[in-house]
């Protein structure tokens, strides 16, 4: 049997109708606005399923660019968002669509920045303001946003897990979860690290130069 917690019970404090479709929308984005190193420019919503179908009416249009803005589901700015989005002259679109065989209430959401960098994140929101991230700029991953989490990019090869943990263990932080996922051997790989304590931006310089194979590093704060 599975054990509730008050969070699952209750749901979570929020702006908006539901948890799935508002508290949880805003929750994905803001995991994607961390992952932004330049201006936006413009954005694509994909919507699949029970998404693409109420996005309006429950507010998810809304609460996703809240949290692309960085705005929590609590936020009042949330009612704002798109208006806010207008003044900051960031483009977007909602665009229903079919993701395939993923969760119903499931978003991609292409970034598009001043660099001419696009970041590209799908996630669901499984319930309860809760949510799962499964896949960054076309590679399949997992993770929930529950702890601290740093993501790395690199080249795979021997030895540069050792060498981006080693950081953590200097700087006495404990890994709750790790995941690697690559497409091949020696070719790109993610790593995500669920953390039990706090992250600093100090740590992103020291795994970046921890090894040659390291090409990004992001962080992201527990939700």
């Amino acid at each position: 049997m599975k054990n509730y917690s008050a969070f699952d019970i209750i749901g979570p404090k929020m702006i908006g109708p539901s948890s799935s479709h508002t508290a949880g929308a805003a929750r994905i984005a803001r995991i994607a606005s961390k992952l932004v190193k330049s201006p936006i420019v413009k954005v694509d919503f994909l919507l699949h399923g029970s998404f693409a179908k109420t996005y309006k009416g429950h507010g998810t249009n809304r609460a996703l660019m809240a949290g692309l803005l960085g705005f929590k589901e609590y936020d009042e700015n949330l009612k704002e968002s798109l208006k806010i989005a207008d003044e900051k002259n960031i483009k977007y679109n909602f665009i229903p669509t079919d993701l395939g065989d993923v969760h119903p209430n499931t978003v991609k959401i292409l970034i598009y920045q001043v660099n001419n960098q696009i970041v590209e994140i799908m996630g669901s929101s499984i319930g309860g303001g809760n949510i799962k991230i499964t896949e960054l700029n076309g590679m399949k991953l997992e993770f929930v946003g529950e702890y601290p989490t740093l993501i790395v990019k690199h080249i795979d090869g021997p030895g540069v897990i050792t060498k981006i943990t080693k950081v953590l263990a200097d700087a006495n932080i404990n890994i709750a979860f790790m995941s690697v996922y690559r497409q091949d051997k020696g070719k790109e790989a993610l790593m995500v690290l669920e953390c039990d304590d706090n992250l600093s931006n100090n740590i992103i310089k020291t795994v970046e130069a921890s090894s040659e194979s390291v090409e990004e590093v992001y962080l992201i704060d527990s939700l």
